[in-house]
């Protein structure tokens, strides 16, 4: 007699599918998703990986855990605040509302009084101009990198761009700031040395063809010893004379002076001293979305706003609301990790270690994104086995620690404090993986 063919009992495609649980699934993932993840299932009890029986539980369960996106959230126990590789400053709840609020149908350009549309950001060019009082003006444009390319475009295509060689730098992934400038249009005009730039410098090559001159934040890297630069101070008299605008780019988005930080220029000072405008990221020091900041003048953000390239690289309308909330807001995570209270991070890594057998050991954090090179943010870390670092990344929840000197440490100062149970789970976890 025949033996009947397992594979015959695995559930049909169509009666899957009717299931109530697959139903209610299809109302966030596409028709796609749902029908693969089922097929998925099925192949693997037809390999044998799965019993008949267990094929309807596995689809469903496999689709309640499914997300709408492969990003997983991930604790940052690097100590590193502005983490790129993580997505640089991680939205406050404020922010992560407005966001929600904005994925709808909303006022971006419509004026709801009289019917007519409107510019577009308004409340979040608003809420820029209360932060930052000597900007007469706003723009919000897609990154940094964006606001710096608008800027030369706008005022110097086919002019130059005065800037000192100590300030030609490279920011991540390779990208170069005189490789940015060039396919603006404009020519760069390299003034002074890598070390030491005069106010001279720059007054023996302004002219009719100077479109702007440029100070550059060199954010990433500093150099000491037998240096010298221009102040904007000096660079405003000079600019004033030739009738050229100055340009601040100043990279992290800092727009008031912070004591933690001493030497990170701020959008209000630079304004102050001289500059015209203004250009810095939404996501580093700002604590907000990826969003490129211009500020000053009106007249130069004018300027940049009608630029035709100003609307390839224009805002859209869930970062124009995250922004603004980011602004108006309470501080956002990024400031309370940077403002940490050691006595609290100690007291916190203690708990952790004692709770594994592990030690806390002194551990500088870092800004990280490009902003305060140098400037260690003294905090405490728990010391594990390396062993322990790739397990907690491919965990649930994922943590990244910092791998340094063949130990894991796991710096707590950007981990919510609401995650500290969560983090205890996933050590324990890793640990008995390694064991």
């Amino acid at each position: 007699m025949n033996e009947v063919d397992p594979r015959r009992a695995i559930p049909r495609t169509d009666a899957l599918l009717m299931l109530p649980g697959v139903a209610a699934a299809r109302t966030r993932l596409g028709e796609h998703v749902v029908r693969g993840l089922v097929r998925d299932t099925q192949d693997r009890a037809r390999r044998g990986e799965l019993a008949a029986d267990q094929v309807e539980y596995a689809v469903l369960k496999q689709l309640s855990e499914h997300a709408g996106t492969t990003l997983r959230p991930v604790l940052n126990a690097t100590g590193v605040v502005v983490h790129t590789n993580l997505g640089r400053a991680p939205l406050s709840a404020a922010a992560v509302d407005a966001l929600v609020a904005a994925g709808g149908y909303v006022d971006v350009e419509l004026n709801l009084a009289t019917g007519a549309r409107s510019a577009r950001g308004v409340a979040a060019r608003a809420a820029l101009l209360a932060a930052c009082p000597p900007a007469e003006d706003a723009l919000v444009v897609t990154n940094g990198a964006a606001a710096l390319v608008l800027a030369t475009t706008a005022l110097a295509a086919g002019k130059e761009v005065v800037v000192s060689r100590g300030e030609l730098i490279e920011i991540g992934a390779g990208f170069r700031l005189p490789d940015l400038i060039a396919s603006t249009g404009a020519r760069l005009r390299e003034v002074g040395t890598t070390n030491r730039t005069h106010l001279r410098d720059y007054a023996e090559v302004l002219g009719p063809q100077t479109g702007c001159i440029l100070k550059v934040h060199p954010s990433n890297f500093v150099v000491r010893g037998f240096t010298a630069a221009v102040e904007l101070g000096e660079l405003r008299s000079l600019a004033g004379e030739y009738a050229v605008p100055l340009v601040a780019d100043l990279g992290s988005g800092l727009l008031a002076p912070d004591a933690l930080l001493p030497g990170e220029p701020d959008a209000s000072t630079a304004l102050t001293d001289g500059a015209d405008v203004i250009t810095a990221s939404g996501d580093k020091l700002l604590g907000g979305p990826q969003a490129g900041v211009v500020l000053g003048r009106t007249e130069i953000v004018t300027r940049l706003a009608r630029h035709p390239l100003a609307r390839a690289v224009r805002a859209d309308k869930l970062t124009l609301a995250a922004l603004e909330a980011t602004v108006s807001g309470a501080a956002p995570p990024v400031v309370r990790a940077l403002h940490a209270d050691p006595t609290v991070l100690q007291t916190r890594a203690q708990r952790l270690a004692g709770a594994v057998g592990a030690v806390v050991v002194a551990h500088d954090g870092r800004v990280g994104g490009g902003g305060a090179p140098g400037v260690p943010l003294p905090g405490w870390a728990v010391r594990l086995p390396e062993a322990v670092a790739a397990p907690l990344r491919l965990g649930d929840p994922a943590v990244l620690p910092r791998v340094h000197d063949g130990a894991c440490l796991l710096d707590l100062r950007c981990v919510p404090e609401a995650d500290d149970e969560r983090l205890l789970a996933a050590v324990r976890a890793a640990l008995d993986r390694i064991s």
